[in-house]
């Protein structure tokens, strides 16, 4: 088996990756922590799996699918190990895996592709079984690793020669199997030779840009800056800002995208200024059965994360708060879709459903 991890130490030039497969174990690096503490926990358990991604061990929608695909072969092992029937165990650890987090389309993709895997397979022996869909998950790791790459040749060549680039949230290698699609897109100009800095938006609530991007560039030495979610704006009408690279959780079948809440605002203000606004996803984040991002569930997700912050309140006694994950940035404000096999331009409809012909 092809160990992904490998594969970015050899074309990737990164120090960063979110996960690990030793031994048949399966660690995640907990997200929550960064910056401050790099602790690794061990899951052991599609139900582990499953709560690690709702509360937010692990994020982004590719990191999230890898890490579903694990939480399969643990059922599977699972399974054996209590003498169950493997396809009915597997089944509810299907369900129970796709309900951890609803926007994200590669949590799905990634869950129905190992119980196809097991299908195909289900006349092995049990011992054959497990170590088949392990392989499987592991090629779905590999997969997205050289997805990354191949957005990252991509969009390089879109973005310019020297110039301060935005991000909001974190669509790089700790979103993904490693890489990155929208840092990936910015890691691949940096080695490259362009002299590229990073603006990374704070993110509210959970501050996935000054928390996490920052942490990641700055470990790969990548110039970065983190600004205020409201000042993006400004900068850009100051001429400071010259493209805008975000990921993507989902994008429907007429190009709208479904990203982390304040991508909308950010696609606004660029489409004001003047500013390209590029998105970087695999091929697994497009959903043609979803017809525009009015299809797509929002998660919203406690109010507590948007009134407090590192435990204190920070709103008055009794005051509530809104807090959708995600927004929808509609087609006709994105310059241009990012994907492994290449560059999707309007109109996206047509560019999205050749994608699968």
């Amino acid at each position: 088996m092809v160990d992904p991890i490998s594969i970015l130490e050899q074309h990737g030039n990164s120090k960063v990756v979110p996960m690990r497969w030793k031994e048949r174990r399966f660690y995640l690096l907990d997200q929550r922590l960064l910056p401050w503490e790099e602790t690794w926990l061990q899951i052991s358990s599609a139900e582990e799996c499953a709560r690690a991604i709702k509360d937010l061990v692990v994020r982004g929608a590719p990191a999230i699918g890898i890490s579903a695909a694990f939480g399969m072969v643990m059922a599977v092992k699972s399974a054996i190990d209590k003498g169950f029937e493997i396809w009915e165990y597997i089944k509810n650890a299907a369900e129970i895996l796709k309900d951890a987090r609803p926007t994200a389309v590669n949590l799905k993709w990634a869950v129905e592709r190992m119980l196809k895997a097991y299908q195909l397979h289900q006349a092995q022996e049990p011992a054959v079984i497990y170590k088949l869909l392990e392989t499987e998950a592991l090629s779905i790791w590999k997969e997205d690793i050289e997805a990354n790459l191949a957005m990252g040749a991509y969009g390089a060549a879109l973005l310019p020669d020297s110039g301060t680039i935005l991000t909001h949230c974190n669509a790089g290698a700790l979103a993904t199997g490693g890489y990155g699609t929208a840092l990936g897109v910015i890691r691949a100009a940096f080695n490259a030779g362009q002299k590229i800095d990073v603006l990374a938006d704070e993110t509210r609530p959970w501050f996935q840009g000054s928390r996490l991007t920052a942490y990641e560039l700055k470990a790969d030495n990548i110039p970065v800056k983190v600004c205020v979610d409201s000042a993006a704006g400004f900068l850009m009408q100051q001429g400071i800002i010259q493209a805008v690279v975000v990921g993507a959780d989902r994008i429907a079948a007429n190009g709208d995208v479904a990203n982390k809440i304040g991508t909308y605002s950010v696609a606004q203000l660029a489409k004001a200024n003047h500013v390209p606004f590029y998105v970087a996803a695999p091929l697994s984040t497009l959903d043609p059965e979803t017809p525009n991002g009015m299809s797509i569930k929002i998660e919203e997700r406690s109010q507590s994360e948007v009134t407090t912050v590192a435990g204190k309140n920070m709103v008055p006694e009794g005051v509530g708060a809104l807090n959708p994950v995600f927004d929808i940035t509609p087609a006709e404000l994105i310059t241009a879709i990012i994907t492994e096999k290449g560059v999707l331009r309007p109109p996206y409809a047509s560019a999205i459903a050749s994608c699968f012909n």
